[in-house]
């Protein structure tokens, strides 16, 4: 049994007046303001918070939470049978978000769109704020490697350049631990060859789950879908046109497109299968960059999954590809990976074992970020470890000759 029991908006809540008659709240001088009948009413207030005690529990003043409201940014969604204004779960969720990523430094327009973002839940947005937070702190331990750089060098009468001091705030600093996704997820031009080959002789072509635009074809007229504010917030000048909508509910027409791709987005979507028939229902041609996660292709085949984060092949089910290509009667081709891709999706580096122990690299790829904390912060050390003593080498001796590899990566083509 719940502890507030709802009274319904069309139902009449009588009101002490002034002189302690009682009035209906819909009518007369003494009614409620217009807000109170587009609010949930409550007959107790254990599950909802008032704003003194929200204000309270999160160091803010009640000033910046009218404010809040104000703008339309947090709104109280409950009243309390007496018609004080309460803060249900729901508002305390979205309000934690806020103040999470204005402690982040985003400006108030910036957060409405990422609370706003229809395609990212509660656990989503703890995810991104876990990456943020950990970029943040990366920049904070590079420059105080650079200020305890320059202290020994003061201390040992060396002469420090304004070059050297302005350095841990200009672009180098940038370059080394910027945003973590532009930073390493670019196109790789072997691999783009591959895709754009498979669109045929496609000229209008939808990218969906497009992200900053890595893999659109230049040449070709490009219509994105992606519905992360942050991702189109990304995407560089002279990109194509880019629509906030998801895989799973396409705004177009049937057959409006030669083509429609997908790069490595599938597995974020809610439901795969349905934005693949999505994408099916509005172009006469489907390219998807995917990966088989079957116990040969990739499972045992890639030694990172394999030797040290085992829990990455618990993240998708090893009848991924086959029920894709069913889905839209495709069939899948092999990608081979360049030993120098440019490209930093998870398998990217594996002739280059030494990336994987750098914080920005592991920012710009999913997996990471899904495996936990403690899952990550014991396969970063068990590969540090076996870099130093020389076991890694050995184990994966054959490598070093080989200029591709094929670890799973597959193209479907319908």
């Amino acid at each position: 049994m719940p502890l507030c029991q709802p009274i319904q908006d069309a139902m009449p809540l009588p009101l002490a007046g002034a002189s302690g008659s009682r009035m209906d709240a819909t009518t007369g001088s003494g009614a409620l303001d217009p807000h109170v009948t587009s609010c949930r009413i409550v007959v107790c207030v254990e599950e909802h918070l008032t704003v003194g005690r929200v204000a309270e529990l999160a160091g803010v003043t009640a000033r910046t939470l009218h404010h809040y409201d104000g703008i339309g940014l947090v709104r109280p969604s409950a009243r309390t049978a007496a018609g004080y204004r309460v803060y249900s779960a729901g508002d305390v969720e979205r309000l934690r978000e806020v103040l999470a990523y204005r402690r982040l430094g985003l400006g108030l327009r910036e957060i409405a769109d990422l609370v706003d973002d229809p395609a990212t839940d509660a656990v989503a947005h703890l995810h991104r704020l876990r990456g943020l937070l950990l970029e943040q702190r990366d920049r904070a331990d590079a420059m105080v490697t650079a200020i305890d750089r320059e202290l020994t060098a003061r201390a040992k009468g060396m002469a420090v350049t304004p070059e050297e001091q302005l350095g841990m705030f200009g672009s180098r600093l940038y370059d080394a631990i910027g945003g973590a996704y532009p930073a390493t997820r670019r196109t790789d031009p072997r691999i783009a060859a591959q895709v754009w080959d498979a669109l045929g002789d496609a000229r209008t072509v939808l990218n969906v789950g497009a992200g900053t635009g890595s893999y659109e074809p230049p040449d070709r007229d490009v219509t994105a879908v992606e519905p992360s504010a942050v991702m189109r917030a990304l995407r560089p000048e002279g990109a194509a046109p880019c629509i906030a909508a998801a895989a799973e509910n396409l705004p177009f027409e049937d057959q409006s497109f030669d083509a429609a791709m997908a790069f490595s987005t599938v597995p974020h979507w809610q439901d795969p299968v349905a934005g693949l028939r999505e994408m099916q229902r509005v172009a006469r041609r489907v390219v998807v960059f995917t990966y088989d996660s079957s116990e040969f292709a990739w499972r045992r085949r890639f030694w990172l999954t394999r030797d040290y984060l085992p829990e990455a092949a618990g993240l998708a089910d090893a009848d991924w590809l086959p029920r894709l290509a069913d889905a839209i009667g495709g069939r899948a081709e092999p990608v081979l990976i360049p030993w120098d891709c440019a490209d930093g999706f998870l398998e990217a580096y594996w002739r280059r074992p030494e990336a994987y122990l750098e914080e920005h690299v592991r920012r710009a790829c999913s997996v990471w970020t899904r495996v936990g904390p403690e899952a990550e912060q014991r396969a970063v050390h068990s590969l540090r470890e076996d870099l130093d003593s020389g076991r890694w080498a050995e184990r994966n001796r054959e490598l070093a000759s080989l200029d591709a590899a094929e670890l799973g990566l597959r193209l479907l083509v319908a």
